[in-house]
């Protein structure tokens, strides 16, 4: 199954670590419903940034958990190739 980086660049001002922590685990709650895995993300609150790790029968797949969990669609989601 491909591997997806997902980049949220604009995201709202304030938003913590903890606040993606939790919305990380709404998708973990809903992601089995569409065949998808969030592994891991990353929080970079000084550019204000959010990437994600995802496994997902498609880049869809993977933005359709965002959008039911909790409306925080990333703006660039890029297949990951492992091993290059």
């Amino acid at each position: 199954m491909p591997l997806y980086m997902d980049i949220h660049e604009n995201v709202p001002a304030g938003t913590t670590a903890a606040d993606v922590a939790g919305a990380h685990e709404m998708d973990l709650k809903i992601q089995e419903q569409h065949g998808v895995d969030y592994r891991s993300y990353w929080v970079s609150e000084p550019e204000g940034k959010i990437f994600c790790l995802v496994e997902a029968p498609s880049a869809e797949a993977a933005a359709i958990v965002h959008r039911e969990s909790h409306g925080l669609v990333a703006d660039q989601l890029i297949e990951v190739v492992e091993g290059r």
